[in-house]
C-alpha cells in the first residue's frame, strides 16, 4: 500500500530547457511547476508516474519534467581558493597519503619557487607530509600526488554527472 506522506516525499528530477538535469525537487514542487504551466512531463526518459490524490482529482506527476521558461540560468562563480573549499574538493584526505589527520594545505610548486595560490596548484596535506615536502615540489621530495588538483565543477555539471551514471546503472535507455 501507498501511503499518501509516502508519496509527498518522493522526489522528481528537473530538466532545463536544454535537457540537461539540473536538480531534484519535491513533488510538491514539482506539482505547483506543472499546474501553472512553467514545467512539462518529459515521457520520453520514462512513463514512470506518481498518483497524488485529492477530494477531487487525481494526478498523475511524472518522475522527470523540463522546465519551459527560457529563464536565465544561475550565474556560478568559481569558488575563492581557501582552506575550506580545498578541503571540501579533496575530501578531507592528504592528496600524497591519504589520511585525514591534521590536514593543512600545501603549494604543489612552492610559494618560493613562483607557485601561484591558485585552483591548480593548492591541495589538502597532512601536516606530516607538508613538512616531508618542505619547500620542494612533490618530484624533488620524491612524493606522488593521488589526484591533480583541478578547479570544483559547475553544480549542474556534478549533478548531471551523477544522474547519467545512475541511469546507466539502472540500465534506462536514453
Amino acid at each position: 500500500m501507498n501511503y499518501p506522506t509516502e508519496t509527498l516525499n518522493r522526489t522528481i528530477t528537473v530538466f532545463s530547457q536544454n535537457y540537461l538535469p539540473i536538480s531534484r525537487i519535491n513533488i510538491r514542487r514539482a506539482i505547483i511547476l506543472l499546474v501553472t504551466g512553467k514545467a512539462e512531463a518529459l515521457t520520453s526518459l520514462t512513463q514512470e508516474y506518481w498518483e497524488v490524490r485529492s477530494v477531487n482529482l487525481i494526478l498523475e506527476v511524472p518522475t522527470h519534467i523540463r522546465l519551459k521558461d527560457k529563464s536565465k540560468e544561475r550565474v556560478w562563480k568559481v569558488p575563492p581558493v581557501n582552506r575550506r573549499e580545498v578541503l571540501k574538493r579533496d575530501k578531507y584526505q592528504c592528496q600524497y597519503c591519504g589520511t585525514g589527520d591534521k590536514l593543512t594545505l600545501d603549494h604543489v610548486i612552492p610559494k618560493s619557487k613562483g607557485g601561484k595560490h591558485t585552483w591548480d596548484n593548492v591541495v589538502t596535506a597532512c601536516a606530516k607530509c607538508n613538512c616531508f615536502k618542505g619547500d620542494r615540489t612533490p618530484v624533488q621530495a620524491g612524493m606522488v600526488l593521488k589526484k591533480l588538483p583541478t578547479p570544483p565543477l559547475h553544480p549542474s555539471l556534478v549533478f548531471a554527472e551523477q544522474f547519467w551514471r545512475h541511469q546507466n546503472e539502472l540500465g534506462v535507455e536514453h
